[in-house]
């Protein structure tokens, strides 16, 4: 041990700020401020308490006083003290235990994502997800679903789980980056995107024309050629102004793809807004059919997207309710619910009534793609008394999860009976729903 001087021994050790010693007896104050006296001599230069002044059971808290002896294991008990409204509010409060998911042989993905509503963390966060979309497709109300879609899904690998929903008349509309549609159309025409590494070297990638999504590798040359399809697909319209979703109706129309999001949504009446076309390839290949219009003297289309702002809020104010998914953030999602927001124009205030988003992004940065669904509920997006959940997991592990769960407990979502909509260029006349 080290030494230490006889004067730093004999010198006054100060108590702790906020641990000076009790005026009034507290047996937690008086332990921890007994605690601190020094092993040496005491303050004030007075011994230390010799064996025999304690006794078994004993602290002591003065000179010639000693505290009531306590029994082992009632200590705590002296300095908790709950009023009885207080032990009543507390077990209602510990009332549902955490339950640990049970494992089982055969055991199906809808059974492991409800189990999940048992756990904590983002488990129960994705259990939760699935019981409001178990909600919203049982509502005798009849909700029309709006799909926000963001984010690297096709590369991913979601691109058939998507089409089945849209197939499956779980999903009534469609609102898209523009980079997962072209995605979607550049596997319809038969390429492919392959499996690689975040650690690749990316300048020998470039020399190779080989463009690096993450882990996942797509070919530039077969992008350039997708690119100048879109390009020339529009040449082939009247000249004029045309809404993302019928540019994009125009697109599906000429895939032959049934594996493809949009060529379904073309054959169903499945409406695919892309609110930012053109921060795209598609927007690459607009551009190619632009350069060819200024180059050969002649008119041209363009993407009007007032009007896809029009033709969306006119769906959300005719439909009796609605609800939204939202996978990732981005444009799609604030697109989403400001439709809701422009409802006023048509006379309506209404909220969504369900909600889920499944996202990786922060709530702190105030950025949108992150931000609560709780909040949205301020901005009147979403319903006051709407259910909604919010589930922090990345889409590549969570979408799956929860298509499967709806596929499985809500097998006939067609009985909903799919929509058709009227439209006459811009204007929405109706919205008709099959029979189930």
């Amino acid at each position: 041990m080290r030494s230490v001087p006889a004067a730093a021994r004999d010198r006054p050790r100060a108590a702790p700020p906020g641990l000076g010693k009790p005026d009034s007896p507290s047996p937690l104050r008086d332990r921890a401020y007994n605690a601190l006296i020094p092993t040496g001599r005491e303050a004030g230069g007075k011994r230390p308490p010799k064996p025999q002044d304690r006794k078994r059971g004993t602290l002591l808290a003065g000179k010639g006083k000693s505290r009531k002896k306590r029994g082992p294991g009632n200590i705590f008990e002296s300095y908790v003290k709950l009023s009885g409204p207080q032990r009543r509010r507390k077990k209602r409060v510990l009332s549902v235990p955490v339950e640990p998911v049970k494992l089982r042989r055969g055991m199906k993905a809808s059974d492991l994502v409800a189990a999940m509503s048992g756990m904590s963390i983002q488990a129960r966060n994705l259990g939760r997800a699935a019981g409001v979309l178990s909600a919203m497709y049982a509502d005798r109300r009849r909700q029309t679903v709006l799909l926000g879609l963001a984010g690297p899904l096709i590369a991913a690998g979601l691109r058939d789980v998507i089409r089945q929903l849209v197939v499956g008349g779980y999903v009534d509309v469609v609102v898209s980056t523009g980079a997962i549609l072209y995605q979607d159309i550049y596997q319809a025409r038969g390429y492919r995107h392959y499996r690689g590494t975040p650690g690749a070297d990316d300048r020998q990638l470039r020399d190779l024309r080989i463009d690096r999504i993450y882990d996942t590798y797509v070919d530039e040359e077969a992008f350039g050629e997708t690119d100048t399809w879109c390009g020339l697909a529009a040449d082939e319209l009247p000249p004029g102004a045309y809404s993302s979703r019928a540019f994009l109706d125009h697109l599906g129309s000429k895939l032959d793809d049934g594996d493809s999001i949009v060529r379904q949504c073309h054959r169903l009446g499945v409406p695919v807004f892309s609110p930012a076309l053109n921060d795209s390839s598609i927007g690459i290949g607009l551009t190619e059919h632009r350069y060819r219009c200024l180059k050969e003297r002649r008119a041209g289309i363009v993407i009007d997207s007032i009007a896809d702002n029009y033709e969306l809020t006119q769906i959300v104010a005719r439909s009796p309710a609605t609800s939204a998914i939202y996978v990732a953030g981005g444009v799609p999602k604030n697109y989403i619910n400001d439709s809701v927001v422009m409802s006023y124009i048509f006379g309506l205030e209404r909220g969504h009534d369900y909600a889920v988003q499944v996202t990786t992004a922060i709530t702190q940065d105030g950025g949108l793609s992150g931000s609560t669904l709780g909040e949205a509920q301020s901005w009147g997006k979403i319903d006051k008394q709407a259910q909604f959940a919010m589930a922090w997991v990345e889409p590549s592990v969570s979408l799956p999860l929860l298509a499967a769960y709806v596929m499985d407990r809500h097998p006939r979502a067609g009985k909903r009976g799919r929509l058709k909509f009227h439209w006459d260029g811009q204007v929405l006349k109706r919205i008709e729903q099959a029979g189930g």
